[in-house]
C-alpha cells in the first residue's frame, strides 16, 4: 500500500481527534488522562466520564495491550473495504485500561485469540494521517 493508493475512509482531522492522530503521526500513541481522578479515556472528548472534570492531559501509552474481542467481516458494508474481506476489526484493551478499535497487521482472523498480547504499529496511510494498527507482541 502506498500513501496515494489508500482509498478507505479517514478519521475527521479536527479538534481532539486531530490531536490524537497528530500524536500517531509522530509515532506516539497517547490517551487523555483526567488530572482530577487519573482515569484514562478514549475516544478523545472534553469531559471525564468518571468525575466530570474538564482538566486533562495527553499521556503517552505503553503501546501494549491484549485483544479484548474481534469480529470477522466476510462481506464489507462499505465498498472501500470490499477487497479487504475477510478481515477482522479488533478491539484492543490497552494497559492504560482504554479500548481501541483497530486491525492487526500480522495475524489472519483465524489465529486471533482473546487475551493475545499485542503492540501498536503505526502506518502512514496519507501524508497527514497515520493510523494505529497492532501486531503480535
Amino acid at each position: 500500500m502506498t500513501e496515494m493508493s489508500y482509498d478507505k475512509p479517514l478519521p475527521a482531522m479536527e479538534g481532539l481527534s486531530k490531536e490524537f492522530y497528530d500524536w500517531c503521526r509522530q509515532g506516539e500513541l497517547r490517551f487523555q488522562r483526567c488530572k482530577c481522578c487519573g482515569t484514562f479515556r478514549h475516544v478523545p472528548r472534553e469531559i471525564c466520564a468518571q468525575c466530570t472534570s474538564f482538566d486533562w492531559e495527553w499521556v503517552r501509552s505503553s503501546g501494549k495491550g491484549t485483544i479484548f474481542t474481534w469480529t470477522v467481516v466476510a462481506r464489507a458494508l462499505h465498498p472501500a473495504f470490499g477487497d479487504a474481506a475477510p478481515y477482522a476489526p479488533v478491539v484492543v484493551e490497552m494497559e492504560e485500561g482504554v479500548r481501541v478499535l483497530t486491525q492487526m497487521v500480522d495475524c489472519p482472523p483465524e489465529e486471533l485469540k482473546i487475551g493475545m498480547p499485542v503492540q501498536v504499529n503505526f502506518k502512514a496511510v496519507t501524508a497527514d494521517v497515520t493510523l494505529p494498527y497492532f501486531r503480535r507482541a
